[in-house]
């Protein structure tokens, strides 16, 4: 397709107007201004016929996965073949989804002479996760004097996976993440017996009955004790709730507060952080960066970690491991995750617990449980895991849900009732957490904007009490 330049307007003002007019206010002078104006127009016709082709021998490719992450500047790498030897410009523009936001609707770019290729980045920022189809790219150029643009469009077989952003989270957890190497390290004394069997040996005066093995005992005719080492590879889960529930956002309108140096896990009776002006995200994408960043804490420590989705079925499930791939694999499953308009079933995720995990291992919920028939299902459920895995429930508190007389900003009636209505929640919440410490499950509200470091915070305190 070719369209008209502003060179092609301003020789038609130049030549074209001046000349019809002259034709026609002075008949004598028609023949000259025809000669003129057919002049122009046989060079603008071939002007018009050479470049019809200027595009045919420029192909555009770009790799067939460009991976980046949400609300981060990224840059598209595009190659470009010219088999024309001349110098040639170009306007370039990628068809992106409207969840990504280019830099600049197109890019000017020059083609060297005898350059078979070409590399360009074409910048932008996704401003949600998931994955998104480049189907298509538009080439234009000027044609040979610049009368015409000749466009194209080129198909595309590319398609763009944007990750969950988890700067902000790496940076509250800096400490974990650095590669010290062996410089400074001290031995640290371990706390615990552990679980794993290492070894037999003979009875020493003050060691525990529990610790007799007593079948080698009658074998040998004299007491033999069991010793066991401390766990250092463990299997951690995360179970994140994809259901209605991690649809509802997190805490509507909070804003975010710059995490305390050391993160703890915020008990029921803290106060929740005061509406603001934010716009929240939806609970998933704060369980899913939660997520990822306690399995990147994880491998740091030398444990397995794991993945598990659910929603009124177990929609993914990742067997713990370690390494790079897993992690990549993990990460793959998780952002393309959405919430699905179904309610939970928690005796489906524990019946599946129950027959896939053999071995004991720690399991950290994502999920809500606000909702009183859900709470009560939740409780009948975890009767089938808590005996052999140890349980960590995590919710994200609803707007609202406080103590009374917590927030000191009530100045009306309304608000009053409110935050009595926000009181009775609480309490409910409270009661569960109680149900449930009676099996072994721990409940926690974590605080939207430090989630991430109270997870992680979570989790060091079970490897340094050795609970698992």
């Amino acid at each position: 397709m070719i369209v008209p330049r502003p060179r092609l307007l301003f020789w038609f003002a130049v030549v074209v107007l001046p000349f019809a007019t002259l034709g026609g206010v002075y008949p004598p002078a028609l023949p000259v201004a025809l000669l003129f104006i057919v002049g122009l127009a046989l060079v603008v016709a071939f002007d018009a016929a050479t470049g019809a082709n200027c595009l045919d021998r420029i192909s555009l490719q770009l790799p067939p996965v460009l991976r980046c992450s949400k609300d981060r500047a990224a840059a598209l790498e595009v190659q470009l073949h010219n088999e024309n030897p001349k110098v040639r410009r170009l306007r370039l523009g990628l068809v992106l989804p409207p969840q990504i936001q280019p830099a600049a609707e197109d890019l000017e770019v020059v083609l060297p002479a005898d350059t078979a290729q070409s590399r360009v980045a074409f910048d932008c920022t996704p401003r949600q996760r998931g994955r998104f189809p480049l189907r298509q790219a538009c080439l234009e150029t000027a044609s040979p004097l610049g009368f015409w643009a000749v466009r194209a469009r080129l198909p595309l077989n590319s398609e763009v996976r944007v990750y969950p952003n988890l700067l902000r989270e790496r940076r509250n957890l800096a400490g974990l993440f650095l590669h010290r190497g062996a410089f400074g390290v001290h031995a640290q004394r371990q706390v615990g017996k552990g679980r794993d069997f290492e070894k037999l040996r003979d009875y020493i005066p003050g060691d525990s009955f529990d610790e007799i093995h007593w079948k080698a005992t009658a074998k040998r005719g004299r007491p033999v004790t069991k010793v066991f080492q401390i766990e250092r590879t463990q299997e951690i889960y995360v179970i994140v709730d994809a259901s209605r529930l991690s649809a509802r956002p997190s805490v509507p309108g909070s804003a975010f507060r710059v995490p305390r140096s050391r993160a703890e896990p915020s008990g029921l009776g803290e106060r929740n952080p005061e509406p603001g002006t934010r716009n929240s995200e939806p609970c998933l994408e704060r369980f899913i960066t939660s997520a990822l960043i306690l399995g990147l804490v994880a491998e740091q420590q030398g444990d397995l970690f794991g993945l598990l989705t659910f929603s009124d079925k177990v929609e993914t499930f990742l067997r713990a491991r370690n390494g790079q791939a897993h992690y990549d694999a993990c990460r793959d499953a998780l952002y393309t995750l959405e919430p699905r308009l179904v309610s939970p079933d928690f005796e489906e995720v524990a019946t599946f617990i129950r027959l896939r995990l053999r071995r004991r291992a720690l399991l950290v919920f994502l999920t809500a449980l606000d909702d009183p028939l859900l709470a009560e299902s939740f409780v009948r459920s975890m009767e089938l895991v808590c005996r052999q895995h140890l349980i960590l429930v995590n919710l994200l508190p609803p707007a609202g849900v406080r103590p009374l007389f917590s927030n000191a900003a009530v100045a009306s009636v309304d608000e009053l009732y409110r935050e009595l209505g926000g009181h009775l929640r609480w309490q409910k919440l409270c009661a569960l957490q109680k149900v449930l410490q009676r099996r072994g499950v721990r409940l926690s509200l974590l605080e939207d904007a430090t989630m991430s470091a109270q997870l992680v915070s979570q989790y060091v305190g079970v490897k340094r009490r050795q609970v698992l």
